[in-house]
C-alpha cells in the first residue's frame, strides 16, 4: 500500500524530514529563524529543484548551518555576507540535483531539432 501512495503523491519519508526541517527552522531563536526562513522562501523559487532527495539535503545542510551559528554565536552577516542574494544562490547551486527547468530546455533542443529534420524533408 505505502508504494502505491508515494508513487502517487512521493515519499513518505522525504515529507516527514521535511516537517522536522521546518521544526528545526522554527525552533531557530532571532534573528537567525527569520534568516533561515526568508533563506528558505528564496530557495523554493531560485533553486528549482525537483529531485527530492537533493531537496531534503540542501534543506538539512541549510538548518544544520544555522543551528552552528546560532551554538558557535556566529553573526548572521557574518554568514549571508554583504549580498544575501549571491550566499543564496551560490549555496543553491552546490546541489545540483534536477531542476524543473532541465525538462523545457530538453524539450526546447528538441522541438528545434524536430523543426529542421521537418524542414528538411
Amino acid at each position: 500500500m505505502a508504494n502505491w501512495i508515494e508513487t502517487v503523491i512521493g515519499s513518505l519519508e522525504q515529507k516527514k524530514q521535511y516537517k522536522q526541517y521546518k521544526a528545526r527552522i522554527d525552533a531557530l531563536p532571532e534573528p537567525y529563524g527569520t534568516v533561515a526562513k526568508a533563506l528558505d522562501r528564496y530557495f523554493m523559487y531560485y533553486a528549482g529543484i525537483v529531485d527530492g532527495e537533493t531537496l531534503i539535503t540542501m534543506m538539512g545542510d541549510h538548518v544544520e548551518l544555522w543551528e552552528r551559528a546560532v551554538a558557535d554565536g556566529t553573526p548572521v552577516r557574518a554568514i549571508v555576507g554583504e549580498d544575501p542574494v549571491e550566499f543564496a544562490e551560490t549555496f543553491a547551486q552546490a546541489y545540483s540535483g534536477t531542476h524543473w527547468i532541465d525538462k523545457e530546455r530538453a524539450r526546447l533542443i528538441k522541438s528545434i531539432g524536430d523543426a529542421e529534420r521537418g524542414g528538411q524533408q
